[in-house]
């Protein structure tokens, strides 16, 4: 059975559990588990990216006493935790090379059945199109690409989100640029891309702000020297910051969440559409919490996923943005609210059963370094009171960063960056 016939099956019961016929939900697949002879291995982790989404992670798991090993690419961050007990480089190159790599890494050290948790779209992307090989030799805790692509693509995305009925911003490509200098279109709008292949400026900035037919089309040509013109979305511009903007995250088992919770983005950097959490609060919203439930079941998703919703002040309605099928941002959220996003996963890799848990509301993550920037710049604007900004600093507050027991990541988070921004300039 084609993922489209699969897709099309579960639509039918997207309001509530996923349809029994698509897969056996009782059961997690063997890409998760491994073979049975695994079993009997002490597995560890492979922490693919080393920016502060893996931070997280390395530290849920080695604060368990798992073996965390962190391959490193341009961020350093997470390669510097107590937790991290061996760094590697993870090579800038292309894909084959990549999983040749990791083939290589595990049998050169016996890491037969370690998990692969990437960090990243890219690397997620990779593993998941490489499935077949990878799992010959490691567990893994992305789908498959038939599964994920769903996800990574937000024209798939935004079909499926069609199918199942949940609301998403009016979105168009083009088949040519003859079409963009026709398209009748509102503005200001944004452009954005559809998949991630490799990071450039229009990638890493996940929108580019138009404000008339003239930047459209000059912005249209300078993206598709970055990605393939069909990749190319323009999209309407919903008004508003990250106050608007709304998660669901989940743990998922062939699409029924685990464990899950609703967070609202209360600031973020940039302010319009941020390329990044700066402070993220869980709250209760029931339609939220639906919307993301019936994506990941259509999907038929297994793994960690964040579902991005934002308010469209302009008719009332939560539009889907994003689909993130792997470690976000600010999934170090869950441990305070109650759902230890990696932890968790490494238990259902492990064969657990686990009953299914929300998390609870009113709890708070921050990255101090970018949250004071975004808070200065919304008080600058009128948007944001200094009382306001400090009473939302109360706890709990998760750190992004900081951690008593590890501290080194936090006093090495300036230099590292500032490291990082001499090397980006001078190679």
């Amino acid at each position: 059975m084609g993922k489209s016939s699969q897709v099309a099956e579960r639509v039918v019961s997207c309001s509530g559990q996923a349809a029994t016929s698509y897969i056996n939900e009782c059961h997690a697949p063997e890409w998760l588990l491994g073979p049975a002879e695994w079993s009997a291995h002490n597995p560890g982790a492979l922490v693919i990216g080393g920016d502060y989404r893996s931070l997280g992670t390395v530290r849920s798991l080695g604060r368990r006493k798992i073996p965390v090993w962190v391959l490193t690419g341009e961020h350093l961050l997470a390669g510097v935790s107590r937790y991290a007990r061996r760094t590697f480089i993870w090579p800038a190159a292309e894909e084959e090379k990549q999983v040749e790599y990791l083939i290589r890494l595990g049998a050169q050290h016996d890491l037969r059945g370690w998990v692969l948790f990437p960090s990243g779209d890219e690397t997620a992307a990779t593993i998941a199109r490489h499935h077949t090989a990878l799992r010959k030799h490691f567990r893994l805790s992305v789908p498959p690409w038939d599964v994920l692509q769903w996800a990574y693509d937000k024209r798939l995305t935004y079909r499926l989100a069609s199918m199942v009925g949940v609301h998403f911003p009016r979105t168009h490509t083009f088949a040519c640029r003859e079409e963009v200098a026709q398209l009748e279109w509102d503005f200001p709008a944004v452009l954005k891309p559809a998949l991630k292949p490799k990071i450039n400026s229009f990638t890493a900035a996940k929108a580019w702000r138009v404000e008339d037919r003239r930047s459209l089309l000059e912005r249209y040509d300078e993206a598709c020297t970055m990605v393939e013109p069909g990749a190319v979305m323009v999209q309407e511009l919903i008004p508003g910051g990250g106050e608007q903007q709304f998660s669901y995250a989940a743990l998922c088992l062939h699409g029924r969440p685990l464990a899950s919770l609703v967070a609202r983005r209360t600031r973020q950097f940039p302010a319009d559409f941020g390329r990044s959490s700066t402070f993220v609060e869980t709250v209760d919203h029931q339609e939220i919490e639906e919307a993301g439930r019936r994506m990941v079941s259509a999907i038929g998703f297994t793994g960690l996923v964040e579902v991005e919703f934002k308010r469209d002040p302009r008719d009332s309605l939560y539009k889907l943005l994003d689909i993130n099928p792997r470690i976000w941002g600010w999934h170090t959220l869950g441990r305070r609210a109650g759902i230890d996003f990696s932890f968790l996963l490494w238990r259902l890799i492990q064969g657990e059963s686990l009953s299914e848990r929300r998390g609870i509301a009113g709890v708070r993550w921050m990255r101090l370094s970018t949250d004071l920037g975004a808070a200065i710049a919304e008080i600058w604007r009128g948007r944001l009171s200094v009382g306001a900004y400090l009473r939302s600093l109360f706890s709990p507050v998760e750190s992004a960063i900081f951690a008593a027991d590890d501290p080194v990541p936090a006093l090495l988070e300036v230099p590292l960056g500032v490291y990082m921004i001499l090397k980006r300039r001078w190679t």
